[in-house]
């Protein structure tokens, strides 16, 4: 009863790397407000299969650095599940990355517990030479190991970028191959992404908390809903079900709310409960893991 690892988990989505698109992603990463974002999670379906009776949690999630030093994002996701058996399992699910807003760079470790004994450790960087250039991967936990993956595979904030770029020029699709250390680093999910219309200005504050409002302003933002199948990269081009599907509430300004997971036997949503906007790092005080 654990739940699957979510790029969304370690991390709100990306920009090309390719020619002119360089230069929007740069445009976009300069908006992005650096914040600690809190979510309570709830249970809201389980099939008898799933084994799941209830569950709930809380995710934090934090966003620090700049657009001259790059990002790095820390989120701890913490569950309690009870199966239908009565018996209950805390899991805790820690992940640091730190990544060059060029996508030139990614480095990235995840912890994984279980009733507070360590079950699973990750820790790895991803590295491009340029633009156009194939990635290449070295692990150090849980065993060292050498990867190279195409040339077109997104990092995480490179994704968040491409999704708030697309939706500002109107585009209602984006597919993309992404990376970012799951499954012990050495999984890429192909994405496929669909983006609605912009929410009214009026609607924006649908399924946040009253706690938040007044403390953070989303009705200023620009904000998009998203709707994202992953996939194994192996399925590409096949007629394939997702390994799980995402949707949410992107803010031009890299917040998301109204979080929602399919992992097929059960589903999950997170309803923003408390947002704290941090300082944006000065260029040339990089902090990286």
């Amino acid at each position: 009863m654990t739940l699957r690892h979510s790029a969304l988990m370690i991390g709100f989505l990306a920009a090309s790397l390719l020619g002119q698109e360089n230069s929007a992603a740069a445009a976009s990463a300069a908006q992005l407000a650096p914040h600690r974002a809190v979510y309570d999670i709830t249970l809201v379906r389980a099939t008898p299969g799933s084994g799941v009776s209830e569950m709930t949690g809380r995710m934090v999630y934090e966003l620090q650095g700049s657009d001259c030093n790059g990002y790095t994002q820390n989120m701890r996701f913490v569950t309690r599940i009870t199966g239908r058996d009565g018996e209950a399992q805390i899991n805790d699910l820690r992940t640091s990355s730190w990544e060059q807003i060029d996508g030139k760079q990614l480095k990235f470790t995840t912890s994984q517990y279980r009733d507070d004994q360590l079950e699973e450790s990750t820790q790895g960087d991803a590295n491009r030479s340029a633009a156009g250039d194939a990635v290449k991967v070295r692990l150090t936990k849980p065993h060292p190991k050498g990867l190279e993956l195409s040339a077109g595979v997104m990092f995480p904030m490179q994704h968040s970028l491409a999704l708030i770029d697309a939706a500002k020029r109107g585009q209602d699709k984006l597919t993309t191959e992404l990376y970012d250390g799951s499954e012990k680093g050495e999984k890429v999910y192909l994405t496929n992404a669909f983006i609605g219309h912009e929410v009214d200005r009026a609607d924006k504050m649908q399924g946040v908390a009253p706690e938040v409002r007044g403390k953070v302003d989303l009705e200023t933002p620009r904000a998009w809903p998203m709707a994202i199948s992953y996939y194994d990269a192996s399925a590409q081009g096949k007629d394939a079900v997702p390994s799980y599907e995402l949707s949410f509430r992107l803010y031009d300004n890299g917040i998301s709310t109204k979080l929602f997971i399919d992992y097929g036997d059960f589903s999950i949503e997170g309803s923003l409960v408390e947002v704290t906007m941090l300082e944006k790092a000065k260029c040339g005080d990089r902090k990286s893991n």
